[in-house]
């Protein structure tokens, strides 16, 4: 039987007005309940974003209770699934992308019936990757004995999407088209950061063989595991886990190095700038190529190390620190150090330089220098929780715009002298650089068949996340930050360095 107009007007209003006293609260009893309406939601929009294929949209469709009620503020209100799967094959099924604003989603419980989500989500044109609309959401989810369904779905506050917002998002899709086709790079999926805050994701390429990437693919991020990794340590030390000064092998000794006073040396300080003394992998044995805290030695082996201090010494291992201290409290819900349900039917596949589909590479425990997943739009929301905390007066943010190894003689030995920056070298997690008095962090990462980058400027508020699934995605980098127009100085500087420029 329908409501009667004024019993769904009530409904409606009592759903929006009570969302700052209950969907707006959570606690941590409510976490399991978060993760799980959080992987339905996943799961019912890559059913929708696939909604072209019939069996994508029949999938889509087993989320709704047959009487589903549908209000849109623009299209007006649907009585059925029926009517309202009618509306979205006619409107939406290969037309758009939806993007959940990882910021804005908030669960909250209904007492012996299900949960009530809310948040903000993009549509972004799948023709152009624009994504020019958003929109609020609130979803009434029903548990029926394990089975979970949608009863009441609205959409409203329908508006121009803060994506486009200034002449950098001006760049013609087909600008970025030309550049993967020329340079043979898979795919690319790119996010932008303006004031501190994201401000732009789209997708070209294939993410496989037939399928599109979009900006809800996931990529492995190769070494821009490492930020997230070192962004752990750090948070774990301003709340008093850990010291980034103290001696870890009061907690954690390699077996192989077990005989070597050197180990005492060892702080997570000098892991995370690179200065371990061990080699970037063991081959069979680890051992110190130099002593601990003298020079730069990239090294995956130190944050390893690292990862068994923090394991060894709170009792939790870094994905663990990790959920509660930088994905939750930065909204981060498409980043995971390990093999998760909501990966399937995401994932970018690697290609190697030829173009071959080469197999991902997913942990079943965290690693804490590599084989992250993530998407563009997750990390740039990791990039903005960075950046509100370089910006903080602390000693610990005084200590992470510091120079923890210098590299500026290694690095402009072949630059003339004008185009080599004020200081250079690696900070905690990330590569640091001054230029014309701006401070510009950057990171990569490359594995077989992924290349990724990674910067940020906390003074000039700019930043960009560049994700591709191609061993040849170093050769989009330059020309695609050249589109965005911003921090053309740090651009030039990359240039430069890439070429070896001594003129």
């Amino acid at each position: 039987m329908k409501r009667k107009p004024e019993v769904v007007a009530s409904f409606i209003l009592s759903v929006i007005f009570s969302l700052p006293c209950t969907a707006m609260a959570e606690s941590n009893d409510d976490a399991h309940l978060r993760e799980t309406i959080h992987h339905l939601d996943q799961a019912l929009f890559d059913s929708f974003n696939k909604c072209a294929d019939d069996a994508e949209l029949a999938r889509h469709a087993s989320y709704f209770a047959s009487d589903v009620e549908f209000y849109h503020d623009n299209g007006g209100v649907t009585w059925s699934r029926e009517a309202m799967l009618a509306n979205t094959k006619k409107y939406a099924c290969g037309k758009y992308t939806r993007v959940l604003i990882e910021g804005t989603f908030k669960v909250s419980p209904i007492k012996d019936f299900g949960a009530i989500e809310t948040g903000v989500h993009r549509f972004c044109q799948n023709g152009t990757n624009r994504c020019d609309g958003e929109a609020d959401f609130v979803m009434v989810w029903r548990n029926l004995n394990g089975k979970w369904e949608i009863t009441r779905s609205l959409s409203f506050g329908h508006r121009a999407s803060a994506v486009q917002t200034s002449d950098v998002h001006a760049m013609r899709s087909t600008d970025i088209d030309d550049i993967i086709n020329k340079n043979d790079v898979t795919s690319v999926s790119l996010a932008l950061i303006e004031n501190g805050i994201p401000s732009f994701a789209g997708a070209w390429g294939q993410a496989k063989k037939g399928v599109a990437a979009t900006p809800a693919t996931l990529y492995n991020i190769a070494s821009l595991s490492k930020p997230i990794s070192a962004e752990v340590a750090l948070q774990l030390a301003a709340v008093g886990k850990i010291s980034l000064d103290e001696n870890m092998s009061e907690f954690w000794t390699d077996p192989d190095i077990s005989s070597d006073p050197r180990r005492n040396l060892l702080t997570p300080r000098i892991a995370l700038a690179h200065k371990t003394g061990f080699p970037n992998w063991r081959n069979g044995r680890l051992a110190f190529e130099r002593d601990p805290g003298q020079s730069f030695g990239y090294s995956g082996e130190g944050y390893e190390y690292l990862a068994h201090f923090i394991l060894n010494k709170t009792k939790h291992p870094i994905d663990y620190w990790a959920d509660r201290l930088v994905f939750s409290p930065n909204g981060m819900r498409q980043t995971t150090y390990t093999e998760q349900p909501w990966l399937d039917g995401r994932i970018a596949y690697p290609h190697d330089a030829q173009g071959k589909e080469l197999a991902p590479q997913i942990s079943n425990s965290a690693v804490a220098s590599d084989n992250v997943f993530s998407s563009a739009s997750d990390y740039a929301q990791f990039i903005s929780g960075v950046i509100r905390a370089q910006r903080e007066i602390s000693p610990l943010s005084a200590d992470r715009s510091r120079i923890q190894t210098d590299r500026k003689a290694d690095l402009c030995k072949s630059m003339a002298k004008d185009r080599c920056p004020a200081l250079a070298g690696m900070a905690l997690g990330w590569e640091l650089f001054v230029i014309d008095d701006a401070r510009y962090f950057m990171h990569t990462g490359s594995d077989d068949g992924t290349f990724t980058f990674a910067y940020f400027s906390p003074d000039t508020g700019s930043g960009a996340v560049i994700f591709t699934n191609s061993s040849n995605g170093s050769k989009a980098v330059l020309p695609i930050l050249r589109l965005t127009g911003t921090d053309q100085a740090f651009i030039d500087f990359l240039d430069a360095l890439v070429r070896g420029d001594a003129a």
